[in-house]
């Protein structure tokens, strides 16, 4: 069998922690090949060692039968491997083409030639279907498209080896239709692709063979139409993994949080949150669906006090708290796991044991007569880390150098330890692995269950049917139907997501 890479028992140490212990892995010409594993479970850490980010303590590497010694990315660039990181490395005042061609410019007479490298990505986005425009500023378009500007900087740099690490976690839905597209096309053109991620469905729908890591070991390689979703979870997480959460009926009491005529503006000072009413219980979980864009964010970010409300009310308990800031709202009962975890979720060059209590340290025991008490909050922070299994060396690391998901359960541990009276969930589970993501749901409906309220907003509609006693739909900035889960489904949510009448959405017997 002719491997175009292999990676033959590989063993990376960091001080105090096995990342990769004896793994293999190889990957076929024109193949999808996903590398699947918890957080934490050195997927990323392996890449970049075949990126040559990291150096390995055993092990070899070869490309097509020879093997190399990748001591930076610049020879993996010059073998042909490319890497598409999970955060994005762009500079975002500069347009598409200045920074794919950042480090490999063009020159003529001496001057980087801007016009032929814009030629150069136009024809190579155009050729892989990526419809990106080469003079747009990266600051100015979407997520997605950032997304297809790092793919393009790839293969300009003349990659035949393709490494996608967790490349849908930041995507709606419908950017996933896009670059599973995209991934096709990319095989079509000779292409290969090393995947890595935990979404199990993903993995079913554009995948050939999978390799399995638990705790820095490979457990199995599997051919993807010879296995199905609960074997890979079990091999993933070492034990049988719920698909369907567990709970009863809610018993929803008086409103916490009560929403009135609000009207919210976006970044360019458009209305996007028109008129919106909404309430939320104790003891009942409402789901937000909506596709992308729809007010969603600029509706969380004005209950958190991260953005002004132009017009309406918002209250907890009765409390009107509109325009209140960040700290006054956190001190009315609020809880917020953000959307965005870098930006509004952790100081990243902080310790994650600091991160750990950004809402409290200001309070006792962690500080007194303003002096922090770091006995106090590293023994809080040991607590939660254990509590909610933050994979981590120590609670003394910074935040930064954890994973994506385990950054994401640090925030989620220290906002549902508070336990607040109202919870805004916002895409809590993105980027967890289907243990992560069993436990995350366990908490919510245990806050529930505690007599809380808790608002739950998710681009996973499958999260949103299963985790939700309500679903309020949010369409063109309010909220378009309210709708129970058990009365349902993932089609008709779809429908009125787009726009439709309660009535319309209803009569879907006929969609397949």
């Amino acid at each position: 069998m002719d491997y175009v890479i292999e990676m033959l028992n590989i063993r990376k140490e960091f001080p105090g922690v096995v990342a990769n212990d004896d793994i293999t892995v190889q990957l076929k010409k024109q193949e999808i090949h996903a590398l699947l594993g918890e957080n934490g479970a050195g997927k990323s850490t392996l890449m970049n060692v075949l990126f040559g980010l990291y150096q390995p303590e055993k092990g070899e590497i070869k490309v097509n039968g020879k093997q190399v010694k990748i001591t930076d990315p610049n020879v993996a660039n010059d073998l042909g491997i490319g890497m598409v990181h999970q955060h994005f490395m762009l500079v975002d005042t500069y347009t598409v083409t200045q920074n794919i061609i950042l480090g490999s410019e063009p020159t003529n007479a001496g001057k980087i030639d801007f016009k032929k490298a814009e030629r150069e990505v136009q024809d190579l986005s155009d050729r892989y279907g990526l419809n990106v425009d080469a003079r747009a500023k990266i600051r100015d378009i979407s997520v997605g498209m950032q997304q297809r500007v790092e793919i393009l900087k790839t293969l300009y740099r003349g990659a035949e080896v393709l490494i996608f690490d967790e490349p849908t976690a930041v995507l709606t839905p419908n950017e996933i239709k896009e670059l599973i597209e995209i991934m096709h096309s990319l095989i079509r053109e000779g292409k290969s692709i090393i995947l890595i991620t935990h979404k199990l469905k993903e993995i079913m729908e554009v995948c050939d063979r999978c390799t399995v890591i638990r705790k820095g070991k490979g457990i199995k390689t599997v051919d993807v139409e010879e296995t199905n979703v609960t074997e890979l979870a079990s091999l993933m997480v070492g034990r049988e993994i719920s698909f369907k959460t567990e709970k009863t009926e809610a018993q929803p009491k008086e409103n916490v949080l009560s929403i009135t005529n609000l009207n919210v503006d976006d970044s360019r000072k458009v209305k996007i949150v028109k008129d919106l009413n909404l309430h939320v219980r104790a003891g009942e979980i409402v789901g937000i669906a909506g596709v992308d864009g729809n007010g969603q964010t600029e509706l969380v970010e004005a209950i958190t006090g991260l953005r002004k409300a132009q017009k309406g009310t918002i209250k907890i308990n009765n409390t009107n708290i509109t325009n209140f800031k960040p700290r006054k709202v956190t001190e009315s009962g609020v809880g917020h796991i953000p959307q965005d975890r870098h930006k509004y979720g952790l100081v990243l060059d902080f310790p994650i044991g600091e991160n750990m209590v950004l809402q409290t340290y200001y309070k006792k025991p962690y500080s007194k007569n303003k002096i922090l008490n770091y006995k106090q909050i590293y023994k809080k922070a040991k607590k939660l880390i254990d509590e909610y299994d933050v994979r981590t060396p120590s609670e003394y690391t910074k935040a930064r150098a954890l994973s994506g998901g385990n950054q994401q359960k640090a925030i989620i541990a220290r906002e549902v330890d508070r336990s607040p009276d109202l919870l805004i969930a916002a895409q809590p589970t993105r980027g967890l692995d289907v243990g992560a993501i069993e436990f995350i749901h366990k908490k919510l409906i245990e806050e529930r269950d505690k007599g809380k309220a808790v608002l739950l907003v998710s681009f996973e509609l499958d999260e949103i049917l299963d985790v939700s006693d309500r679903i309020a739909v949010m369409f063109d900035g309010h909220i378009a139907a309210d709708v129970k889960p058990d009365e349902t489904t993932e089609q008709e949510l779809g429908l009125l997501m787009a726009g439709s009448t309660n009535n319309e959405a209803g009569d879907t017997d006929d969609i397949e």
